[in-house]
């Protein structure tokens, strides 16, 4: 029974929901046993999967075959379908009468474009819901071992994208204020910048012996994880050949999870 829930085989009839439109699902971290009934269900009720790369892979391979699969291939830095043209291409099915999920890793508005698509669905007059997923800001250090916060070490956590340097012309984040911060600070799409990071976060005030923990493939076969500090982690990432994706916690909770090292 709880199979047949989980892969959407058994609903209720008032359940099965085929009305045209766009669902926004969250994959979650990348493990498709961390994937929602509710994301699994959306899967099962679609006529069209538009899906991103880090979009758990399995729960593809068990959709129908008579599902159109889109696959953006979202590549960090790489060639990609751009915004644009996912947003006419949800658009376009939903307007054929299709159900079309939009299906990608993580939760669909933490740095996932999610509204973007949102607000393209409603300037064509396209119905559209949204699916949570976990987060993997949170999701991955905790399966990791890693806590973001922790009684008398961190009141909190702030989580920041990490795809452009500290003093680019684009960038939104003040790293200043970011250094002064004395709580959790996680990191998504940092491994390129994470050396710039560091230096504008010791140099903005926050100690160069600032523990640094970066979980490669989170909840994947492959993860791993290396323990750093902020001053030493652009050697240590380059020694251990870190590569994306991969989530960075920046904090005195990672000296908790992992007083050793």
């Amino acid at each position: 029974i709880v199979a047949g829930l989980r892969d959407g085989a058994i609903t209720a009839p008032h359940d099965e929901d085929r009305t045209p439109g766009v669902v926004l699902v969250g994959g979650g971290p990348g493990d498709p046993e961390l994937v929602t009934v509710a994301a699994r269900r959306a899967l099962s009720e679609a006529d069209v999967v538009v899906a991103d790369r880090l979009a758990p892979r399995e729960l593809l391979d068990e959709l129908s075959p008579d599902v159109e699969l889109v696959d953006v291939a979202k590549l960090p830095r790489g060639r990609a379908a751009a915004q644009e043209e996912i947003n006419r291409l949800i658009v376009a099915r939903a307007q054929e009468g299709k159900r079309v999920v939009r299906f990608k890793g993580g939760d669909s508005f933490v740095f996932g474009r999610g509204y973007e698509e949102a607000l393209a669905c409603e300037a064509a007059g396209v119905p559209w819901t949204a699916i949570p997923g976990l987060t993997s800001a949170v999701a991955v250090p905790e399966v990791a071992g890693i806590p973001v916060t922790h009684r008398g070490v961190a009141h909190e956590f702030t989580v920041i994208s990490g795809h452009l340097p500290p003093g680019h012309p684009e960038s939104l984040v003040a790293w200043d204020a970011v250094a002064r911060l004395r709580g959790t600070v996680v990191l998504l799409m940092a491994v390129q910048n994470l050396p710039a990071i560091a230096a504008a976060l010791v140099g903005g005030g926050r100690p160069a012996d600032t523990p640094v923990a970066i979980v490669s493939e989170g909840t994947m076969p492959g993860e791993r994880t290396v323990v750093s500090t902020l001053g030493s982690v652009a050697d240590d990432m380059e020694r251990e050949n870190v590569r994306p994706p991969a989530i960075v916690v920046v904090g005195e909770v990672v000296s908790v999870a992992r007083p050793h090292g």
